[in-house]
């Protein structure tokens, strides 16, 4: 059987009921408190009405019967319908009520989960599997929904049935109740052994779960690899041995449930044989009525439905605490990347003057404990309009330097400057609303492209779209599309080419006219012809902009104002084109490695 990773399984259960967790849970139905009482009001007057029925028989052949008084029964068989009548309409209504409550906390809780996750810091993102987040938002969620829809309600309602059921066995005649009662330890005991078992069962369920879904995945994703090396039949007999083992795990607690019901019934049975053997007893003796004992028929009967819905429910229970600890987890999480308490403003447009001064970051820490540091003292300055190309080997740092400047992640030591206000006092938003940036691994909407253009921006009108694919280049492969600008461009934008792509990333840069434009490899994937109006369209996009422009190639950047040269997280040099050519230090190793390569 294939294991999966640790981060893939699912987390244990842990306990069934956590008040802590509950109480932080009822904090969500607050804001709905009115409506909240008026369920819990339902909840009594339904759980009420389970005792009438039994007490109308009780009165019907003990008193209208013998006396045959047929307006008596009659009266009574009006108010026995009236009971059911009442127990469908509240029992509607609460339904109907609950159901409502829940997606209503479910509505709040999915939206506060999905801001946080907008405030995550990026390290959160690069350390946790999309699945698991998304489950969160999505099966996590639905748990918790249950739970307040359905499982509070049966909860409650059972409990309530229960106590009105005991207090009117009690008082109806309490020796005959506690004949009733003697199955209790009985069915006390296999519940118990039911909540063990059923337990065990449900947490194999859910790892079985989380394996296949891992497994089919990947293997969609990576499906033209699949293909590539004729794994179909192989991750086929994988895939059959995982809905194998999820099959055995769901059968065994099927099994558990089949064994569990038929027990109660078994001991309902025994209770209400107790009954009708110590009911009948005293009947013969003339110390009891047979509309009592009828009455506990029926009594006991609906005794023992609760305790099978409460020992169900336990599983729900269980899941609901699990699935709570998850999602407050998340929403406990502190980000550490947030705006200052008191943030300074930029003095109207941005001049785009950016500063280094001694920065130094890690990702993390070492084996030992010490900061892997992935930048060394690092401190350089661009000016207003400066057009500074960055290079360097793969893991030299230059995307780090663009992630410290929009403060996706904020250094260990030194300081970050835009316009000589350190990064850290602007408020986010505005910081990178300064800022536009264009990445190699493009980033496409499944809407239309004006969307991805404006990104649901209202204030970018269509002329300004157009106007921007225009000017980069995009526009004629648009108009070309079914349905122009209206066209959807499905999951991560699939339906168009690579080069495409990154057009229509360009025009979005374009689009939000930023005083300051970054090109992260932008150009890397791209074909000659494309390369050659992205590069033509970008040198007037940069005209009075400062633009940072980070390459592997360094025919793309020669003619760049400066260029900056990163190795192992330190500037080792800096200087145009030329000058570091007639330096012969790293640059220009670099150019006749790459020009022989090319040669």
């Amino acid at each position: 059987m294939p294991e999966l990773p640790v981060h893939l399984e699912e987390e244990a259960l842990g306990k069934a009921y956590d008040a802590r967790l509950m109480r932080r849970l009822l904090t969500y139905l607050w804001p709905y408190w009115p409506l909240a009482l008026l369920a819990i009001g339902l909840l009594v007057l339904s759980s009420a009405l389970a005792v009438v029925g039994p007490w109308l028989t009780q009165l019907a052949l003990d008193e209208a019967i013998p006396q045959g008084d047929m307006g008596l029964l009659a009266r009574l068989a009006v108010a026995f319908t009236g009971a059911l009548a009442a127990g469908f309409v509240l029992q509607y209504a609460q339904t109907l009520l609950t159901t409502w409550l829940g997606q209503s906390v479910m509505y709040d809780l999915r939206g506060q989960i999905f801001r946080k996750l907008q405030r995550l810091d990026l390290k959160d993102f690069d350390r946790t599997p999309v699945g698991r987040l998304m489950t969160r938002i999505t099966s996590d969620v639905e748990t918790l929904n249950e739970l307040f829809s359905s499982g509070l309600v049966t909860v409650f309602g059972d409990v309530f049935t229960l106590i009105f059921i005991v207090a009117a066995m009690l008082s109806m005649d309490w020796q005959l109740a506690l004949v009733s009662f003697a199955v209790l330890p009985l069915v006390a005991w296999a519940a118990f052994l039911f909540r063990s078992r059923i337990r065990q069962a449900y947490r194999d369920i859910r790892v079985r779960v989380a394996r296949i879904n891992s497994f089919i995945h990947e293997r969609i994703t990576g499906m033209r690899v699949v293909q590539l090396f004729n794994r179909e039949e192989a991750d086929a007999r994988v895939h059959d041995r995982l809905e194998a083992d999820y099959l055995e795990a769901h059968l065994r607690s099927i099994t558990y449930y089949a064994l569990f019901f038929p027990v109660i019934e078994l001991f309902t049975s025994v209770a209400l044989a107790l009954i009708i053997w110590s009911g009948g007893e005293r009947i013969l003796s003339g110390s009891l009525t047979v509309g009592v004992v009828a009455a506990f028929l029926q009594y006991a009967r609906r005794f023992f439905r609760p305790i099978q819905d409460l020992s169900e429910k336990y599983n729900l229970l269980q899941g609901a605490m699990a699935s709570s600890e998850r999602i407050f987890k998340l929403l406990d999480q502190e980000s550490l990347v947030v705006d200052p308490p008191s943030p300074r403003k930029l003095p109207g447009r941005t001049r785009g003057e950016i500063e280094f001064r001694d920065v130094s970051f890690a990702y993390g820490r070492d084996d030992i404990g010490n900061w892997d540091w992935v930048l060394r003292s690092v401190s350089f300055r661009v000016q207003p309009g400066e057009k500074v190309a960055i290079v360097g080997h793969t893991g030299a740092g230059k995307t780090t330097l663009v992630n410290l400047l929009m403060r996706f992640y904020d250094p260990q030591e030194g300081t970050i400057l835009l316009d000589g206000i350190p990064v850290g006092e602007l408020a986010i938003q505005e910081l990178r609303s300064r800022i536009g940036l264009v990445l190699q691994d493009v980033f496409l909407f499944s809407e239309d492209v004006a969307y991805n253009i404006r990104l649901g921006d209202p204030e970018i009108e269509d002329q300004a779209i157009r106007a921007a694919a225009e000017r980069i280049g995009a526009h004629p492969f648009i108009e070309r599309l079914e349905r122009g600008y209206a066209q959807p461009l499905g999951e991560r934008g699939a339906s168009l080419s690579v080069g495409e792509r990154q057009l229509v990333s360009f025009a979005r840069a374009l689009a939000f006219d930023p005083p300051i434009l970054i090109l992260d490899e932008a150009t890397s994937s791209v074909d000659s012809e494309i390369e050659a109006r992205i590069e033509a369209a970008t040198d007037e996009l940069m005209r009075g902009r400062t633009s940072l422009v980070i390459a592997h190639r360094l025919s793309t950047v020669i003619n760049a104002d400066r260029i900056l040269v990163m190795h192992h997280g330190e500037l080792r040099e800096q200087g145009s084109h030329e000058d570091l050519l007639s330096r012969g230090g790293l640059y220009a190793r670099l150019h006749q490695l790459q020009f022989a390569a090319t040669s």
